[in-house]
C-alpha cells in the first residue's frame, strides 16, 4: 500500500480545520451545555443569571418535581406513540411510493408523481385544514398525529432520487429471473435504501417528536396532548406552576429552600431538557446513516 506523507502546508491546513469545526461544535453546543448546568444548579442563583460555566450547588429535585407534574406522563406516551407509529408508518409509505415513481412502467408515473409533488408547494391554509379534519373526524383522535403525515412529498423525493442514483441493473437482472415489482421492492431495493431510509426516519421522528401545532387546533380532550404541547403550556404558565410544585412540596423544609423551590427559571429549563433529550440521542445513532443518504444521488454522473 502507497503511503503519503503530508507536507508542513497541509498539516497546517488540517490543524485549522479541524480546530474551526471544533469551535463551531463548541458554538452549537454551549446553549444545551447552558440549560443543563441551570437544571442542577441551586435553583435562587440559576434565576439570577449566576450560573455561567459551571454548576452551582448541585442538586437533581428540579428533574424529580417536574415528573410529579399532573399529565407529563401521559403526554410523554403520546408523544412515544405518534413518534413510533408516525415515523414508521411515513418511511414506508416513503420508501414505496419513492421506489414506484421510478418505475417507467407504473401507469400514469408522471401524473401521480406530479399530483404528489404539487401539494409541497400549494397549501390552502389553516381554517380549510381544519375544516377537513373536523369533517373526517379526526378531531379529538389520535389518528390525527398519524394519517396526515403518512405520504410526505419531500421524503418520497429523496428516496426516488436515491433509488434513480442506484444500478438499475440490479431490478433488470431480478425481473429477467421472474420476480416482480413487490419482489423487487421488498428484497432488493429495501435493504439497498437503508441509507436513505435512515435518513427519512430521522426528519419524519423529529417532526412527529416536536409537532404541537396539531395538538393546540384539533385536541381538547388532555388524554390526547402531546409533551411538547404540554411544554407550550408549561412556558407559558411557568410562574403558576412553579408556585403550585411549591405549595405540593410545602411540608418538607428541605425542598421549600432557596436553592430548591421551584422558579419560572428552573421550570422551563428542565421541560426544555426534558423534551430535547430523545432527540439528542437519537442523532448519533443514525448519523452515519445521514450522511451517506443525503449525499448519494446529490451528485451523478
Amino acid at each position: 500500500m502507497r503511503t503519503y506523507r503530508l507536507g508542513t502546508t497541509d498539516k497546517l491546513i488540517s490543524v485549522l480545520v479541524y480546530t474551526l469545526f471544533s469551535l463551531f461544535a463548541l458554538v452549537c453546543l454551549f446553549p444545551f451545555y447552558t440549560i443543563i448546568i441551570n437544571t442542577i444548579s441551586a435553583n435562587d442563583i440559576s434565576a439570577r443569571g449566576d450560573v455561567s460555566f459551571f454548576p452551582k450547588h448541585i442538586h437533581f429535585q428540579n428533574y424529580v418535581d417536574v415528573f410529579k407534574i399532573p399529565g407529563l406522563w401521559d403526554a410523554a406516551l403520546i408523544s412515544l406513540g405518534r413518534t413510533v407509529i408516525g415515523t414508521t408508518l411515513t418511511v414506508g409509505a416513503s420508501a414505496f411510493l419513492g421506489f414506484m415513481f421510478s418505475q417507467e412502467d407504473m401507469w400514469k408515473r408522471k401524473f401521480w408523481y406530479r399530483f404528489t409533488v404539487i401539494t409541497m408547494f400549494f397549501n390552502a391554509g389553516i381554517i380549510p385544514w381544519y375544516l377537513t379534519m373536523r369533517s373526517l373526524h379526526l378531531t379529538n383522535n389520535f389518528l390525527a398525529y398519524i394519517l396526515p403525515t403518512i405520504v410526505a412529498p419531500f421524503f418520497i423525493i429523496l428516496v426516488k432520487t436515491f433509488v434513480e442514483s442506484t444500478p438499475k441493473e440490479l431490478q433488470q437482472a431480478a425481473s429477467i429471473d421472474g420476480a416482480g415489482t413487490m419482489t423487487v421492492f421488498f428484497r432488493i431495493m429495501l435493504p439497498i435504501c437503508k441509507p436513505i431510509l435512515a435518513t427519512v426516519a430521522i426528519f419524519a421522528a423529529v417532526d412527529q417528536w416536536n409537532s404541537f401545532q396539531d395538538t393546540l387546533l384539533l385536541m381538547t380532550d388532555s388524554k390526547l396532548y402531546s409533551l411538547q404541547f404540554i411544554l407550550y403550556n408549561y412556558i407559558n404558565q411557568a410562574s403558576s406552576l412553579s408556585t403550585m410544585v411549591n405549595l405540593q412540596n410545602a411540608g418538607s423544609t428541605a425542598l421549600t429552600s432557596l436553592a430548591t423551590k421551584q422558579t419560572t427559571t428552573s421550570i422551563r429549563m428542565t421541560v426544555t431538557v426534558i423534551v430535547v433529550a430523545p432527540i439528542l440521542l437519537i442523532y448519533p445513532i443514525f448519523q452515519r446513516f445521514f450522511v451517506k443518504g443525503i449525499m448519494i444521488g446529490a451528485v451523478k454522473g
